[in-house]
């Protein structure tokens, strides 16, 4: 009978955790987050219309929190827009569009590296939709290096909410990152989130695990 690789790592983590190794994994899962737009109902209605809903494509990780079908496009000074822009739901009491680096020399914006939620004082970004624009004066950042996790994952790796940690990168294109921001809730899945211009330059994809220096 040939063995794939697929059974190979099914046996080995059943072996590991029989064992009791996963409470002792000091890794998260990678999940890496393309440019998106938060909405809140008023910007809703505005893009799209008098009683429009935002429809769900698809859930993310996170529980509660899905990708839509809609898609808008933004624009800065440049006037160079970026199109195809993903709006993630569910609605929030702020908008905020949330872009890469490599984003931001394309739009030139300059957005400060944030925390979701924290836009006082970031930079302007105007949205079109199919019925309307919006033009924020603020609400445009990029976002922090962060991992969700639940409370008993922070207890499990001894951390609680806004502790910051090292994370280690291995494979190819072996990276570091410093201050990356723990955020626990009941509701969250232990995952670290990063953009794309970090996942490009650390040569890692959705899945792959990194190492939790306390």
């Amino acid at each position: 009978m040939e063995i794939s690789a697929q059974l190979v790592e099914r046996i080995v983590r059943e072996v590991v955790a029989q064992k009791g190794g996963a409470e002792d994994d000091m890794t998260a899962p990678i999940g890496i987050s393309n440019r998106h737009i938060h909405l809140t109902k008023d910007d809703v209605t505005t893009l799209f219309g008098e009683g429009y809903e935002l429809q769900k494509l698809r859930d993310l990780s996170q529980p509660g929190q899905f990708a839509c079908k809609e898609t808008l496009t933004i624009v800065g000074p440049s006037m160079r827009p970026i199109e195809g822009v993903r709006v993630l739901g569910p609605e929030r009491s702020k908008t905020q569009v949330e872009i890469s680096r490599t984003d931001s020399f394309q739009l030139k914006v300059k957005p400060p590296v944030r925390e979701s939620g924290k836009i006082e004082g970031s930079a302007p970004i105007t949205i079109i939709g199919p019925k309307g624009v919006v033009t924020l004066k603020e609400g445009c950042i990029i976002a922090n290096r962060h991992i969700h996790m639940s409370p008993k994952d922070g207890e499990r790796f001894g951390l609680k909410d806004c502790d910051y940690v090292t994370v280690e990168l291995s494979g190819e294109r072996r990276t570091t990152f410093y201050d990356v921001q723990i955020r626990v809730h009941k509701d969250f899945r232990l995952e670290m989130h990063i953009d794309t211009d970090d996942a490009n330059a650390a040569g890692v994809k959705n899945g792959d695990r990194v190492k939790i220096i306390k």
